[in-house]
């Protein structure tokens, strides 16, 4: 198996010993995205729904690096810090992915990186 780095300064720059994106075979794992803002390297102000915008435009631009987009996600995972934000987030995330959806879950978690409410996670077939 060879796996190859994926990496672009269109979205946030990894805070740790990570890749923004790994590559195996035909699929494309991103590592989880929070609304870091590339440009500040910082999660700006900002409702849950400016915070998911961000956070998908991160996977969006990591995609992008690999040579595909969102249309090709076959999972992502959803990390709430607050699971009453998922119908605000659902609706942000229906205007990125479209039919046929990728797989998902969703899952309130105790705490995120830097304090984000929010944290996605993607796969996508190459």
């Amino acid at each position: 198996m060879s796996k190859k780095n994926v990496s672009t300064p269109n979205a946030p720059a990894a805070i740790g010993p990570y890749s923004q994106g790994v590559i195996t075979d035909n699929l494309l794992f991103t590592s989880g995205q929070i609304p870091i803002d590339p440009a500040t390297g910082k999660i700006p102000e900002g409702s849950i729904e400016d915070h998911a915008h961000q956070v998908f435009k991160n996977i969006a631009a990591i995609a992008e690096a690999a040579g595909t987009t969102l249309d090709n996600a076959v999972k992502t995972t959803v990390f709430l810090s607050d699971i009453t934000d998922f119908q605000a987030v659902n609706k942000i995330y229906a205007l990125y992915f479209k039919e046929p959806f990728p797989a998902r879950s969703a899952f309130q978690v105790a705490a995120l990186p830097l304090g984000a409410a929010l944290e996605v996670e993607a796969v996508f077939q190459l």
